[in-house]
């Protein structure tokens, strides 16, 4: 897996349903590197302290990996989401949930959703679905981002500004 970029730019949009979506990606140049199936992610907080400042730490059960990510405060911007993100791979998640609760860490919610992971040289596109409804989501350059929602037919009016965290929470799931 190529490294992440330390700041993650993405874009969320809603969609109706994920499958019309594959054959729209695959014309677009996009391969389909992870095919669809379940990701737990969890929520870790220690007195709220991350969550007040705008921050949040994941670990996440996806593919047959665990990864542990941290998010700084997001950057303002009318439509992409762009905050500072670390991520690595975790070779025993029990260890590490171990160590953070010796830490002081607990876990504040859990995320289940289903995602396929598809790819292209200047974007990542993942559809998802929830227990809310489903979604694409676009990571990269702005400019690909942009270039790859219009190219699949998607305007801004479907723009999701909230993080799954807060749609979760909107829907009394958190």
């Amino acid at each position: 897996m190529k490294r992440k970029p330390e700041v993650e730019t993405e874009l969320k949009l809603r969609i109706p349903a994920t499958g019309p979506f594959r054959p729209l990606l695959e014309a677009l140049g996009f391969r389909e590197t992870t095919p669809a199936q379940p990701e737990l992610s969890i929520l870790w907080d220690r007195a709220g302290e991350l969550r007040a400042a705008g921050s949040a730490l994941r670990t996440r059960n996806y593919a047959g990996r665990t990864r542990l990510t941290w998010k700084g405060p997001k950057v303002a911007d009318p439509v992409l989401k762009i905050r500072p993100e670390q991520e690595t791979g975790i070779e025993d998640g029990a260890a590490l949930e171990a160590i953070l609760r010796a830490l002081g860490y607990a876990p504040v919610m859990r995320l289940e959703k289903v995602r396929a992971v598809w790819e292209r040289e200047d974007v990542e596109a993942c559809l998802d679905e929830t227990p809310f409804g489903c979604y694409l989501e676009l990571e990269g350059d702005p400019q690909p981002i942009r270039a790859a929602m219009e190219s699949l037919g998607l305007a801004y009016d479907r723009a999701e500004p909230r993080s799954y965290p807060e749609l979760y929470r909107a829907h009394g799931l958190g």
